[in-house]
């Protein structure tokens, strides 16, 4: 089964570092975004990917071609212009033989457990929505604590995780994303399933602070030992 892996973003908000490499290889704990990917996924037994570049795909190509003991296989698509999420799949279809695949966006640093995801047809990852504010609970006009970017009780968001199967490539746009086109589709017709993961941790990459954020917690939860472990 392979992954594919949405890499080809411009990464604008995390200038000025992406104006000399491209997102997915921009570092954290001195390995890039999409090495951590690539370990995060053989840990649950995937060693296929393909993986979808656009800006400065060409450091990606390279950074792997130097990286042989990561001991995976790589095949790599790659856009002259930007696709959005669904294009970008549609483009790598040619490299997709399997019946269903993985979809991860370029950005996701996590430990939710990929594989239940295989049990629906298609079926996307979700967390619970987290807000990026710190929030007040008052009562009675008064301060009774501070929330620190707290989870917000029975919302969910899209973590960028995805199982889908293989005939889905058919539906994709040229050009688009798959959550504004495809997606809402096969939602409105209930063909579009989630599994929740309400304890996982979860990050996304946008913003300098995302790379601090994450950093720390990785340094302080000794996330190269949960890869490490069977």
């Amino acid at each position: 089964m392979k992954v594919l892996v949405l890499s080809g973003g411009m990464g604008k908000r995390l200038k000025p570092i992406t104006d000399y490499v491209p997102k997915s290889l921009v570092p954290i704990n001195n390995l890039p975004i999409i090495e951590w990917q690539i370990r995060y996924f053989k840990k649950f037994g995937v060693s296929e990917f393909v993986i979808c570049a656009g800006h400065k795909s060409e450091q990606i190509i390279n950074y792997f071609e130097a990286k042989k003991n990561l001991k995976v296989k790589i095949d790599y698509s790659i856009e002259k212009t930007p696709l959005g999420t669904g294009g970008a799949i549609r483009k790598a279809s040619r490299l997709i033989n399997d019946e269903s695949f993985f979809v991860i966006n370029g950005d996701v640093i996590t430990n939710l457990d990929p594989r239940p995801l295989r049990s629906k047809k298609n079926c996307i990852a979700v967390v619970p929505l987290r807000t990026s504010f710190g929030l007040v609970d008052v009562v009675d006009n008064k301060v009774r604590k501070f929330e620190e970017k707290p989870h917000i009780s029975g919302l969910w968001m899209n973590a960028g995780i995805y199982h889908l199967l293989n005939d889905i490539l058919q539906h994709l746009p040229r050009v688009g994303n798959i959550e504004d086109t495809i997606f809402p589709v096969f939602a409105a017709k209930g063909d579009l399933a989630v599994v929740k993961y309400p304890n996982a941790v979860w990050h996304s990459i946008d913003s300098h602070k995302d790379i601090e954020e994450c950093s720390s917690y990785m340094k302080a939860n000794h996330y190269n030992d949960f890869l490490l472990k069977r």
